[in-house]
Formats: structure tokens, sequence, C-alpha cells
């Protein structure tokens, strides 16, 4: 395993541990989770254009697709700035990999940061909602997208991306036997992990890949 993810002072988030604490007091399907993965916590991405960036690459495609995809384009720009992805041009961005709608979606979202058309800094202090308000006015962003963003890079505590489909697998193999679940079904779930949604959500995650994914 990795280093970055084993538990420091520096990088827990600072609601991780309180969070633990009463989600296992509070739900037995979490009781049970939790320890399983002992200091294992959410890691976050420092850096907002590369958070986006990431999850637009790894959007419909496999981690280790999204894994090669993004390498390479490292490899080409060497530093992934919106002047550096503008550079590249259509062209370049299809050269590592990127279908013809992704390069459209990420020069967009590089436009976006490099003529200042969104809050970035500001998203620290803005509510969930204007967040997610705000991203999903760029291509390629929708709510799944702005989510993540939240979860990933912002470290909201509350967040449920009820459009995650690892969360609503997650929810059926450990509350439901394996059973379909609908939104509304994840949402009644969910209502016992208040104010902490972001953290059983993770759990869940790591209970169906217990090596955790970046976006």
């Amino acid at each position: 395993m990795n280093d970055i993810n084993k538990i420091t002072t520096q990088n827990v988030p600072a609601y991780w541990l309180e969070a633990k604490v009463q989600l296992m007091k509070r739900d037995r399907i979490m009781n049970r989770l939790i320890p399983q993965f002992g200091d294992l916590h959410l890691v976050g991405r420092d850096e907002p254009f590369t958070t986006l960036a990431r999850s637009i690459i790894g959007q419909q495609i496999s981690v280790k697709s999204a894994e090669a995809v993004w390498q390479r384009l490292l490899s080409a720009c060497l530093k992934c700035t919106p002047a550096q992805l503008l550079k590249m041009g259509q062209d370049g961005l299809a050269d590592c990999g990127l279908s013809k709608r992704k390069t459209e979606y990420i020069l967009d979202l590089a436009k976006h940061f490099k003529e200042k058309r969104v809050h970035v800094d500001k998203w620290s202090e803005m509510n969930d909602e204007d967040v997610i308000a705000d991203l999903i006015q760029i291509r390629g962003i929708g709510r799944w997208t702005a989510e993540m963003f939240l979860i990933f890079n912002l470290l909201r505590p509350n967040i449920l991306p009820l459009d995650d489909l690892g969360l609503l697998k997650g929810i059926s193999m450990n509350y439901f036997s394996g059973e379909p679940v609908s939104r509304s079904d994840a949402r009644e779930v969910a209502a016992n992990w208040e104010p902490w949604r972001t953290v059983a959500t993770w759990y869940l995650w790591r209970s169906l890949d217990p090596v955790p994914v970046e976006y």
C-alpha cells in the first residue's frame, strides 16, 4: 500500500476520526465495516484544476485506462495547467488517447480556469450546492463530477453522490444482501449517516475495492 494512504496527523480530514466513532455507534454495518480498513482514510487532492481534469478523463472508462491516459498526458505536457493544455489543443490531447468529446471538455475546463469564469478562490467558503452550480457550467462536468470534486478536493464531510454506481452497489451488497437499490433506498439508508455521508460513502467504496481510487 502506498504510504500516502497511511494515517498521519497532517493529512487526515479534520472530521474523520469523530465521524468514524459516530458512524460505528449509529450503524451496525459501519460498525462492522470501518474496523476492516484500519488507519486508511480519504486522501484529498490539493490542486482544483488537476482534480477536475482527472475526473473528466476518468469518465466512463476503467481506472486502469484512465491512469494510462493521464500518464501519457503528463508525459506530453509535463505539468497539467490550463495554459499548457490549451497550447496542446485538440490534436495534442487526442494523441494522448482522449476521445474527441473529452478533448472538448478538457479545453472548455482550461478556458474557464484561464479566463477566471469559475470562482476557484471562493469555493472553500461556498456551500456545497453553490460549488456544484459553479462547476456544472463547465462542459463535461455534471453533478457526479462536481460531487467527486467536493469529496476529493474540498474534503466536504456530508456528500452523498446518488449517481455513483459504486455507492449504490456498496449499499446493495452491505445493506440489502445484493438486491438492487433505488436512489430512494440509498437516501433512506444514508439518513443515519448525517452529517458524515462522505465518510460512510468512502467506506462503502472500500468494501468493493480496498485500494482507494484518486479522482
